[in-house]
């Protein structure tokens, strides 16, 4: 085998693990909050600011985990991302109230990185050719995962009580920064230029504002994710809303959850072919624009089994978007910036992801959850509109692949 495909199938492997291990947690702290006390007038605000606090920490220290990998090598960041949030799953699990809960949630925004600091190893160990099918498999991968944790994580829920499914996660992330001490090799860390990267987050920031095609699909993936993950902290409620009833409301969110990774799964690698032959720019578009439209048909829908259906072809959609995003980030920057390129992917996720929330929250609380997908639905919309009148990205700037 290809040592470019050993590292990749590794890396495909480690990442399933660290989202089966977020997937199992981290969807079902609403219902949490009702264990810590949380009364249901006030559980759509704390669950906001739950989810919102570890993106908010991830936005800021994305960046220098970023010039870090740059200067001392991507793996030992993913194995420092990997090791670390074993230990935070395991917190979660001994958690006595609503603040503890966030104050541990802000230790998960400080020690991410595990996912992005993989996709930059693969991006720059992979072919220029295979490139859009790498990283649609590894989107694929962390959709895997999204299958697997919920799934698992509902079904330990339902039988032992949530505090477990962290302990399971934790022991999972702990296998995945295993098999990358023992089995990825990483080449040498000198940067194309011959120089040593720079640290520093305003640094980092000042380089990419030299280059403009890099700043719009940093922008494009904070709307992109705040309308995502507008839906997070009202969609476990509103599936127990649905079926009218909180009682088994874990192991049904769990099956949703699980579906719309079934959709990713499928649409990752289809897409990412698909912009290899065609065009990544009319992928976004397309993907944008049709998730917007099918995620807004919610407002009418009051039934479980349709409810499901359309989330399944929403998932199919979005799945679309951010491979052909980190595609379009890797052929637009130098191989010596591949490292913090994609700590900046990961910093516009966590802000758009910090925002989301809070928004969806605000507006569950003050409308109701159906107001929720309109609102995602229209920002996605606008977010297609902007990719089809922005320029494209040039020949030449897809050359610059690997420096």
């Amino acid at each position: 085998m290809d040592g470019w495909k050993r590292t990749f199938w590794i890396l495909f492997a480690g990442v399933l693990l660290c989202s089966s291990s977020y997937t199992m947690a981290v969807p079902f702290l609403p219902l949490f909050l009702f264990q810590l006390g949380v009364d249901e007038s006030s559980v759509h605000l704390w669950s906001g600011i739950v989810y919102s606090s570890a993106f908010f920490m991830g936005a800021l220290m994305a960046p220098l985990w970023g010039s870090l990998a740059d200067k001392y090598g991507k793996k030992k960041m993913v194995v420092r991302a990997g090791l670390s949030l074993a230990v935070i799953y395991a917190l979660f699990a001994v958690v006595q109230s609503p603040w503890q809960l966030v104050g541990v949630r802000l230790l998960h925004g400080f020690v991410g990185g595990f996912v992005p600091a993989s996709m930059s190893i693969v991006a720059s160990a992979t072919p220029e050719k295979q490139l859009g099918w790498s990283l649609g498999m590894m989107q694929a991968g962390t959709m895997t995962g999204g299958i697997m944790g919920p799934l698992v994580g509902g079904i330990l829920a339902e039988w032992f009580g949530l505090r477990l499914s962290f302990v399971v996660a934790a022991v999972i992330i702990l296998a995945a920064a295993v098999s990358v001490i023992f089995w990825v090799k990483e080449g040498a860390q000198t940067p194309a230029s011959g120089q040593p990267a720079k640290l520093g987050i305003m640094h980092t920031w000042k380089e990419a504002a030299k280059q403009r095609p890099l700043m719009r699909l940093l922008l494009l993936l904070v709307i992109f994710q705040l309308s995502v993950n507008m839906i997070q902290p009202v969609l476990t409620l509103h599936i127990a809303d649905i079926q009218g009833s909180l009682q088994g409301a874990v192991l049904s969110s769990g099956i949703v959850f699980s579906l719309i990774g079934i959709a990713g799964i499928v649409a990752s690698p289809f897409w990412g072919k698909k912009g290899q032959m065609h065009d990544y720019n009319t992928i976004m578009y397309i993907c944008l624009m049709a998730a917007g439209a099918v995620i807004m048909t919610q407002y009418f829908v009051h039934q479980l089994w349709l409810f499901t259906v359309v989330q399944f072809i929403y998932g199919f959609f979005l799945a679309g978007v951010v491979p052909s995003v980190n595609t379009l980030v890797v052929r637009s920057t130098d191989a010596d910036f591949r490292g913090r390129s994609f700590g900046l992917t990961t910093s516009a996720n966590q802000l758009g992801a910090m925002l989301g929330p809070l928004i969806g929250g605000a507006v569950g609380l003050y409308l109701n959850v159906y107001w929720v997908f309109v609102c995602t639905g229209v920002i996605l919309l606008i977010a297609g509109a902007s990719v089809y009148a922005s320029p494209k990205l040039s020949p030449a700037q897809s050359r610059k692949l690997h420096g």
